[in-house]
């Protein structure tokens, strides 16, 4: 039986600049977490090898450190890592690729497949077929070689690719490199490992997409795995489960806030989210000065909590009612001041945004200044 991790697209030295400086470096960090997790998955289900599908790297322009980084990260599995160069990381003339090898950032048992033409591994009893880039795009499927591909009696075929299954994935797929979807059925493979698609996707029995081991964009498509596969011998339907590596999961949500409820409501999917998501939050509505005060001290909570949450309250009110301008006692000047940052939160943009948290803001001031104003005196 052969077993093997299916991975692709780590990405590494992506950017992420829509995040606050201290989120953005630690996200791109969570990457090099995650190949760890690879390696040490690897070892535990005792693989027979680590396939990897294209764009191990984001860039051809990383450093050296980068690149050291990345392969340190393997150590934890001996075994062979068989990396396919996809279109991030295509094998140019002159490449990252190449970059590494010169100065020996990659260890010995990790198998760069830059030629079409079939790799075996003795031990496994397969055949890898690869597909690799050696040019960020192209518009003829490199996987057709794969159909005459000779390979000797009784190994497991298994191919390895990068790019865009026809008719498959959505027009907004990272490259228009093509591969047909019966691709594994004309080449006679027990599996075709793909990389490019950043989520989980099974296309057929024998043809998977892994997705990304570490989620980077805020899509419910299965992304932060890697894929286990399991073959019995030649001709038989692989066994694949995914397992879970990634650290952060994403979450993008649009919210509205009318009634106490609404916001309970929202207040229990936070409370519920897993330690350390990557959070954007959207919200209109209106709240009044009770609900701000308890949505306040929540997303103080919660920032704390993840590992990035950005909010949007551009289109969430502060209406006070009747009851809480009473009870801030605001009258005269203040009182005015009250009601025309109510009625510049009505335009639903930045300045509507800088109304309500001034709002909030005097709201809190006097609230403390009637505290203190209630408080009975110190005694010396």
């Amino acid at each position: 039986m052969l077993r093997f991790l299916h991975t692709a697209d780590w990405q590494i030295g992506r950017q992420y600049s829509r995040f606050d400086p201290d989120d953005a470096a630690m996200l791109a960090d969570a990457r090099y977490v995650a190949v760890q997790r690879l390696a040490r998955l690897a070892g535990e289900e005792q693989v027979a090898a680590v396939l990897v599908a294209g764009d191990i790297f984001d860039a051809q322009t990383l450093s050296d450190r980068t690149l050291h980084r990345t392969f340190q990260a393997m150590s934890a599995f001996s075994g062979p890592w068989v990396m396919l160069p996809g279109n991030h990381d295509a094998a140019l003339a002159e490449s990252i690729w190449t970059r590494a090898e010169r100065i020996g950032a990659m260890p010995a048992n990790v198998h760069l497949l830059t030629t079409p033409e079939v790799f075996v591994l003795e031990d496994a009893g397969a055949a890898i077929l690869p597909a690799p880039l050696t040019q960020r795009q192209t518009h003829h499927d490199l996987s057709v070689w794969f159909d005459n591909a000779e390979t000797h009696k009784g190994a497991i075929r298994i191919g390895l690719a990068h790019g865009s299954v026809e008719g498959q994935l959505p027009e907004s797929a990272d490259s228009p490199n093509p591969i047909a979807a019966d691709r594994a059925t004309t080449a006679k493979l027990d599996y075709l490992a793909l990389g490019d698609w950043h989520g989980l996707k099974r296309i057929n029995a024998r043809t998977w997409y892994s997705g990304t081991p570490e989620q980077e964009r805020f899509k419910d498509n299965g992304a932060g795995q890697a894929l286990l596969v399991e073959i019995d011998s030649p001709g038989d339907e692989p066994r694949v489960t995914p397992c879970e590596i990634g650290q952060h999961r994403w979450y993008q949500w649009q919210r509205q806030i009318h009634v106490a409820s609404d916001l309970d409501a929202l207040l229990t999917e936070l409370a519920a989210l897993p330690a350390m998501s990557v959070i954007d939050l959207t919200l209109s509505g209106e709240l009044d000065l009770a609900g701000q005060q308890c949505l306040e001290q929540a997303l103080g909570a919660a920032a704390g909590r993840h590992r990035s949450l950005q909010t949007h309250l551009g289109g969430l009110a502060l209406v006070p009612t009747a009851e809480d301008i009473a009870a801030l006692q605001a009258d005269g000047y203040v009182g005015n001041v009250i009601s025309e940052l109510q009625q510049q939160q009505q335009g639903g943009d930045a300045q509507a945004d800088t109304a309500r948290q001034a709002l909030g803001i005097l709201a809190r001031l006097l609230g403390d200044q009637r505290s203190a104003a209630d408080a009975p005196e110190s005694q010396s």
